[in-house]
């Protein structure tokens, strides 16, 4: 079928991803949604060949993803977080960590500020900001009734956003290698104050917690906490007699071997020419594998702990490995699906169509460019649901479209890549991130969703005018002004129209 519609390399690559997201938000089931998305996507693949429709699914999909390498080690990485999570919670020591807590938080809105500082503290890698932040900080905003949507909502902002701003992150070290022939360190560092959408999303979160500012369905799940935290309770009744510490010392065993995990696979331990520096090795890291290292090595040091301690058995340590795989199942399950969804669509070529629409209007407008880049790339993160996929396809075209021409603009132009892959991450149901953020929070993935889009548009629309203004301007200050300006004014609004 040489004249097959279906053909690569054309807006139809992006059709399945677009089904999938559309589905998912009309019947609220986000599984059978994603599942129908690879089935459309198979069938644009197989141009009429049966047992090629089925490869597409299974063979070079399904199995293919769930045994690449890259996703088995954080699969792995899922389920040995859900373990430590068992564990702190069978010996007590969240409970102990939300009654201390409790004492020194005496507020709501303390409880949901305390969840943003812990999320900006943990900014060396999304996933591990995601359910780090969603163990710690659960039982805390459970005691004051604030709703699992609302917690997913202030993670997953403090998850890519924080990462996308911080040099010494796994985001850095991507964004820096998708950099050929500048140095990628350098312009990640200098395109940091014009990432807006990272920055709004930050001053958001905190207005949103200070001012209480619910509005659409998010509104709707804060009223319904009472009966999620009645759900909870049921479910996590400790069996140690754990204390504070039995919390905090794992959450310091992941922070320090994560760490550890990644510069130990950038070449910071190696011997002679082959070792690097903290930067470079980070730079150089694989997060996949360096985080599997760190988080093995952070739960035999929680067993150990606990073991010592007296406060739990080895063999009741051993039941939480079931327990904390049975946990990240759902969240297993969609990734898989997910990632499924997005090798689809890289056959169907959608990496060529964007770049091919990108790199044709680089020379027509170029002060506007950032702006365009921002919404191409949040429409890409969106349906796709992987931002370092956006950043591998875009962050080249941007450097070749503007090295030697301009390089303010090439910066602007970068940074609007990172901000939009970013904002299309959080308005998709098929990221990753969000994702882990419902499994942090313990919440209905798709009620995540639909409660975080009213706010993620928002900020995107405010940043998308910011990135005009820095494209005529070329002043990181005036557009933050700006912007900044618009996003206070706009809650302001909204909360006097609340009342």
């Amino acid at each position: 079928m040489e004249n097959w519609i279906f053909a690569t390399g054309s807006f139809w690559s992006l059709v399945p991803p677009i089904v999938a997201i559309a589905l998912a938000l009309v019947t609220k089931e986000v599984y059978s949604s994603l599942f129908a998305g690879v089935v459309i996507g198979a069938f644009f693949i197989c141009q009429g060949d049966f047992s090629v429709f089925l490869g597409a699914i299974f063979k070079n999909g399904l199995v293919a993803k769930v045994s690449d390498p890259w996703n088995v080690g954080i699969l792995l990485f899922l389920v040995v977080l859900g373990t430590m999570v068992a564990l702190m919670n069978r010996v007590g020591g969240s409970a102990a960590f939300g009654e201390w807590a409790k004492k020194r938080i005496k507020t709501k809105v303390g409880a949901q500020l305390a969840t943003i500082c812990l999320g900006v503290l943990i900014f060396i890698d999304d996933y591990f900001n995601c359910l780090t932040v969603g163990s710690v900080m659960r039982p805390i905003t459970d005691k004051y009734n604030v709703s699992h949507e609302k917690l997913s909502y202030l993670i997953d902002s403090t998850a890519a956003p924080i990462c996308i701003i911080a040099p010494i992150s796994s985001w850095a070290a991507a964004v820096s290698g998708f950099v050929e022939g500048e140095d990628g360190l350098g312009l990640f560092i200098k395109a940091i104050p014009y990432n807006f959408y990272a920055l709004f999303t930050l001053l958001a979160i905190v207005l949103v917690v200070v001012w209480k500012i619910d509005f659409g369905p998010m509104k709707k799940y804060e009223s319904a906490k009472e009966i999620i935290q009645a759900k909870m309770d049921e479910n996590h009744i400790p069996e140690g007699k754990g204390k504070v510490i039995d919390l905090v010392l794992p959450i310091i065993f992941l922070i320090i071997f994560c760490t550890i995990g990644m510069i130990y696979t950038g070449g910071f331990f190696a011997s002679g020419k082959e070792a690097k520096g903290f930067v470079d090795a980070f730079a150089a890291s694989d997060a996949s594998i360096g985080l599997v290292l760190g988080s093995f090595a952070a739960l035999l040091s929680t067993v150990v702990l606990y073991i010592s301690r007296g406060v739990l058995r080895f063999g009741k340590c051993m039941e939480c490995l079931p327990a904390g795989f049975k946990a990240m199942v759902p969240a297993i399950l969609i990734l898989a699906l997910a990632w499924t969804l997005k090798g689809v669509t890289d056959t169907l070529g959608a990496k060529e169509f964007v770049a091919g629409v990108v790199s044709g209007g680089a020379s027509g407008f170029m002060n506007l460019m950032p702006a365009i880049i921002f919404v191409i790339a949040a429409f890409l993160a969106f349906a796709t649901g992987t931002s370092w996929g956006t950043f591998g396809i875009l962050i080249p075209i941007v450097v070749a479209a503007f090295s030697g021409i301009d390089y303010n603009l090439m910066i602007i132009s970068i940074s609007a890549c990172m901000a939009g892959a970013v904002c299309g991450d959080h308005c998709s149901p098929i990221s990753d991130t969000t994702i882990m953020a419902s499994a942090g929070a313990q919440c209905e993935h798709v009620n995540h969703v639909n409660t975080q889009l009213p706010y993620v548009l928002y900020v995107a629309s405010i940043s998308f005018v910011t990135y005009v203004i820095a494209g005529f301007s070329r002043s990181a200050i005036l557009s933050l002004l700006v912007g900044a300006a618009l996003i206070v004014g706009g809650f302001f609004f909204i909360k006097k129209k609340l009342v």
